[in-house]
């Protein structure tokens, strides 16, 4: 059963009185109260959402959203939403996950998760190192990155948690970024609109022990440059004068400035979400700076059946098709007898 909403909801009907335990300036409560101000936007009462956890700082996440929501086992997040889903498709069904318990522990769940496409929203936040169990490498920290358990610098190559999902056959990509919430708030929307698994990878500044991480993507003197945020049926432009896109150049993508070298605005890629074949989404989830803008936004967003309608539709199809509608049915059908 799906409730009524009775009245208008603001994001502080989502506030809890928990006391948020996050270091003071960590780029986790910027995520929350985007989150927080997504909810009433997605037209769902309080008892009709759920979050899903499961280690880590960003795990924390149910105890601070006045929703039901579990606070699971490590990297074991996906198993737990993919019941609640199945046993209540009503249900919005969001899972809260870092790049230590998604891509580490929880790798299999994970890319399950991905490819049985079920219908909940996954927000990874990626500071690319492990934040509760202070400052050890993560699978997506860069190689040669010296921390407590790599005092050498890590000889490991990272996982770009993006090109992995697509390698799990992802129907719904994102990527924001924790200081702009109001791109965050509309990647939301979009994730919980979509019929299917939704991955948003969000970039987290870690202030203690992983600090300006992404300085080289956010920093004010060359965000503009180094962000290419995307949409569905426009242009691939971006940069401090809106001068610069992205072009094909055989196999591989290429930078441009309009108006140089006979370059229009025509010659630029115009960002196609809904393309099932998942070719240029891959290219521009690997684009990295400085060669490259890091692409923002939703990238890949394809609608096929999700695993719960699949499931439920399994379930009716068999109702409707049995010999027997109970267990009474069953056990007084064919040859009885009754012993004395």
């Amino acid at each position: 059963m799906e409730h009524l909403v009775k009245e208008e909801l603001t994001f502080r009907d989502f506030e809890t009185d928990q006391d948020v335990r996050w270091c003071p300036g960590c780029g986790d409560y910027a995520i929350l109260k985007a989150v927080q101000k997504t909810l009433p936007e997605i037209g769902k009462a309080k008892e009709d959402i759920v979050f899903i956890s499961g280690i880590g700082c960003s795990s924390r996440f149910p105890y601070y959203v006045e929703t039901y929501g579990f606070h699971t086992i490590h990297g074991r997040a996906p198993a737990v939403a993919t019941g609640v889903k199945l046993a209540n498709p009503k249900l919005s069904v969001w899972q809260v996950t870092g790049d230590g318990d998604a891509l580490a522990i929880g790798g299999n769940h994970y890319i399950h998760a991905l490819r049985r496409n079920i219908d909940i929203n996954i927000l990874l936040f990626n500071n690319e190192i492990y934040g509760l169990t202070k400052g050890q490498f993560s699978p997506t920290s860069a190689t040669g990155i010296k921390t407590k358990s790599s005092p050498q610098g890590t000889v490991d190559r990272a996982f770009n948690p993006g090109k992995l999902a697509l390698g799990a056959e992802a129907n719904f990509f994102a990527r924001a970024i924790d200081i702009n919430p109001k791109k965050m708030i509309d990647i939301f929307v979009q994730a919980e609109k979509h019929k299917g698994t939704s991955l948003i990878e969000i970039l987290q500044n870690c202030i203690i022990f992983n600090d300006k991480v992404f300085s080289d993507v956010t920093g004010k003197d060359v965000k503009l440059d180094r962000q290419l945020w995307l949409e569905h049926g426009k242009p691939m432009i971006f940069g401090a004068d809106a001068n610069k896109g992205i072009v094909l150049n055989g196999l591989k993508l290429e930078v441009v400035t309009i108006g140089e070298n006979g370059i229009s605005e025509t010659d630029v890629l115009v960002h196609d979400a809904h393309e099932e074949d998942s070719t240029l989404h891959n290219l521009l989830i690997n684009m990295s700076a400085p060669d490259f803008p890091v692409a923002f936004g939703v990238i890949r967003q394809v609608e096929i059946n999700s695993f719960d309608e699949n499931v439920w539709n399994q379930l009716e199809e068999t109702r409707a098709n049995a010999k027997f509608n109970s267990v009474d049915e069953l056990m007084n059908s064919g040859v009885t007898w009754e012993i004395d």
